[in-house]
């Protein structure tokens, strides 16, 4: 079989005309199932300023997969009726930030590029180091300053509330830590644009069995392919520098206040998936539909869903179709998301997704048992459930072979939260059942 490439299949577009407009941070399956397709869909409308320049942060992987095939992939909907792979040409150049930095730095201040984008996970906004997300970031608007090039829109696509102002705060603190002078960082602080978004399609990370079956699809062989759900939809708030894409004409909203979409994205899908994950693994499950399917762990989503719809905005958010349209998401078998998977990093996922709701109910005087329980469920995980990756894994396992009551735990990962005392008569419970 041959290998997806550009010998092999001929793009929708002239690629050789396109330009390298943005530069994405992070190149997972998911960038790959939500951004980059709305950004080839642009090109093929006739805009070629808008391809990307894909950068993984580490791993050599992906890039090595996607550069063996010219930077195509395919992308699978599963659970619809658009199961056929679908060819994504906009990557038309990709980097490795561990191994490249400065050829990173160099595509942000390039003139060309307008827009940066990011999905660098929860964690990857405390780190602030030459290469780290930041750290590139900060040193490429610096030399965009000095060429007298125009500021660029940073735009953070990562499960954090406010997420852009977290991602100019991160680059600021960057700036800071390389030394930057203060001219450059009063430039970033007011020219650069840092707006918030709320990003949602359920992508699992790639397998060998996806890759075989795609390929089989396709009729050639894809290494590096992306199955996702139907579901799409992308928030983003109206606040840019310099050009734009026509955002709108891809289907993504543009918005005034991207807050009530981002609190129901993270306090009722999140909230459900790191609930399902935890709750899931400890009872044997190993992907999202098995562990919807369980009438225990069902119900305990609906608590929990029932919490957090309290505090949504429901002048924007029809929380009860979101809820129904969650419910056949997550039933979906045809795409086999990994509980691992969504497990990881749970010490920077809980407090958006969870904490806060408990601390804006506790203020209106609620208690909030489901939630109590979920989170509950994560400290339990941290000692039962193998390949669990964090970045304070081995600190929060020793506290909880210590038998470190919720307090202890939560004061690690949220210093401020008050509601330890709520959790703790589910996690007696969970201790005592095992």
């Amino acid at each position: 079989m041959n290998r997806l490439s550009d010998a092999s299949f001929t793009a929708r577009y002239d690629r050789a005309l396109v330009k390298a407009g943005v530069v994405h941070l992070g190149l997972g399956a998911f960038h790959r199932a939500h951004q980059a397709p709305v950004f080839d869909a642009l090109i093929a409308d006739g805009d070629v300023r808008w391809g990307i320049t894909g950068v993984a942060m580490r791993s050599p992987d992906v890039v090595a997969a996607l550069a063996a095939q010219d930077g195509l992939y395919s992308l699978s909907q599963r659970g619809g009726d658009k199961a056929a792979p679908q060819v994504i040409a906009a990557l038309t150049v990709l980097h490795v930030a561990a191994r490249e930095p400065d050829a990173v730095i160099a595509a942000i201040a390039h003139p060309d590029t307008h827009l940066v984008t990011l999905t660098v996970t929860e964690k990857g906004y405390l780190e602030h180091g030459p290469t780290s997300a930041a750290g590139l970031i900060a040193r490429a608007l610096e030399q965009r300053r000095l060429a007298g090039l125009a500021p660029l829109t940073i735009l953070s696509c990562d499960n954090r509330a406010d997420n852009g102002a977290v991602a100019r705060d991160a680059v600021l603190a960057a700036a800071l830590k390389a030394d930057l002078a203060d001219v450059d960082i009063a430039w970033i602080s007011r020219e650069v644009a840092f707006p918030s978004s709320m990003v949602d399609r359920i992508t699992p990370a790639t397998t060998p069995q996806m890759i075989t079956e795609t390929s089989e699809m396709l009729g050639l062989f894809d290494q590096a392919p992306v199955w996702t759900e139907p579901f799409w939809q992308w928030v983003i708030e109206d606040r840019f520098a310099g050009a734009r894409p026509d955002l709108a004409r891809a289907g993504v909203q543009v918005v005034t206040d991207v807050a009530p979409w981002e609190a129901a994205k993270l306090r009722l899908l999140n909230a459900a998936h790191s609930t399902l994950a935890y709750h899931g693994l400890l009872r044997g499950h190993r992907f999202v539909h098995e562990a919807i399917a369980d009438s225990e762990l069902s119900a305990l989503i609906e608590c929990v869903w029932d919490e957090a719809a309290t505090t949504i905005d429901r002048s924007v958010v029809d929380v009860d179709a979101y809820r129904a349209a969650l419910r056949s998401r997550f039933a979906n078998p045809t795409l086999h998301h990994a509980l691992i998977q969504i497990a990881a990093d749970g010490s920077q996922k809980l407090p958006p997704r969870l904490l806060t709701t408990m601390t804006e109910r506790r203020a209106r005087g609620l208690t909030s048992p489901a939630i109590a329980k979920a989170i509950a469920g994560w400290m339990m995980a941290l000692s039962r459930i193998e390949g669990l990756a964090d970045p304070r894994l081995a600190e929060l396992q020793a506290m909880v072979k210590d038998a470190a009551s919720a307090e202890q735990l939560l004061s690690r990962i949220a210093p401020d939260f008050r509601n330890s005392s709520e959790i703790e008569p589910s996690l007696a419970a969970m201790r005592k059942t095992g």
